[in-house]
């Protein structure tokens, strides 16, 4: 593959289980160095579409290619390019924290230091902690530095901050904003929508296993999704109007009782997507 192509490149994906529909014709590309996150409810269809993109599931249709290789015939090489975090590992909890990621790091060809890793997921004092001791949210830290130890080119993260405190999910932040810049390659799934914003340069959104939308993260929805809501209320009863001029209505209005004017979240956009599609 050359620098231009695709690092990602999914086309008419389809999963089936019997008569179950889990994939219904996905489409999709991801472009060198970016970070496209793949967002909707339980069930809907993104841990299928990443394992099978990562080779631990097999399509029933479509097409993919993921750094030019199929996935269901991706080889060892192929696997040594590729970093994963899960949504839950199976990993011994009888070794320490660096004696895991000093066996994983042989495994790859150019591994970052382990003690670089162990330090970039805030780990530094519970290094020679055995991984059974640690806490839930330290053994999810532990995931994701086995995920980039291997300096992947592309780095999948399924729902990567699940059981982070605030602060360890902005230190993370800071971690991913890093390989960013190293130009990695991310594909993220997160229920935390503040989380694909802040990282993601565009996002796909999937409802019953369907593409509804996908784009720029300031893109979603469309332009008409971001017009602001004027809310007020006279007399006790509510009133709204969305409008593209929120300050004339507001001047039209003087002074009436609750007023409010909101702008689309990204999260009220998502919400009004996937419910027009529930």
């Amino acid at each position: 593959m050359t620098s231009s192509d695709p690092v990602v490149s999914v086309r008419d994906l389809r999963k089936t289980y019997g008569n179950s529909t889990a994939l219904d014709g996905v489409s999709f590309d991801i472009q060198r160095g970016e970070t496209f996150a793949l967002l909707g409810p339980n069930g809907a269809g993104k841990s299928t579409t990443i394992e099978i993109l990562e080779g631990y599931r097999d399509r029933s249709g479509g097409e993919a290619s993921v750094l030019g290789v199929d996935p269901a015939v991706g080889g060892l090489a192929w696997k040594a390019r590729l970093g994963i975090v899960l949504q839950s590992t199976g990993e011994s909890g009888n070794v320490t924290v660096r004696e895991q990621l000093t066996h994983f790091a042989k495994m790859y060809p150019n591994p970052r230091d382990v003690d670089e890793v162990i330090a970039s997921v805030g780990l530094v004092e519970k290094a020679g902690a055995r991984i059974k001791s640690l806490s839930g949210g330290q053994r999810r830290r532990v995931d994701v530095a086995l995920g980039i130890v291997g300096r992947p080119e592309l780095l999948f993260l399924d729902e990567p901050t699940t059981g982070f405190d605030p602060e360890a999910r902005r230190q993370f932040w800071e971690l991913i904003d890093s390989l960013k810049r190293e130009g990695t390659t991310i594909l993220l799934t997160t229920h935390y929508l503040d989380e694909a914003a802040h990282l993601g340069d565009r996002a796909g959104i999937i409802a019953d296993g369907r593409l509804i939308d996908i784009g720029r993260i300031d893109e979603l929805g469309g332009a008409a999704a971001r017009v602001p809501v004027v809310r007020w209320s006279v007399n006790g009863v509510a009133h709204e109007e969305r409008t593209a001029t929120p300050g004339a209505v507001v001047a039209r209005l003087g002074e009436p009782d609750n007023l409010q004017v909101i702008r689309p979240s990204l999260e009220d956009i998502y919400l009004e997507l996937v419910g027009a599609h529930a």
